[in-house]
């Protein structure tokens, strides 16, 4: 599970550095990710790397990179 977490946080880190700023629905779409579960997983392992920012707006959530 490790493995497929950290595959799913370089493809979350690639998605957000060629497109900047999305929405956790879009960011999923681009970044290929497969699972709600693998995305919280992937991007939660790159908030405790201090990689990405969190914005929550209302019901949405922001994410980008630091």
């Amino acid at each position: 599970m490790t493995e497929k977490i950290g595959t799913a946080a370089g493809a979350i880190w690639t998605a957000l550095n060629e497109n900047g700023a999305m929405n956790t629905k879009d960011l999923k779409k681009a970044s290929k990710v497969k699972t709600d579960k693998e995305l919280f997983l992937a991007m939660g392992w790159l908030l405790r790397e201090d990689k990405l920012v969190v914005i929550e707006e209302g019901k949405e959530i922001t994410v980008n990179l630091k």
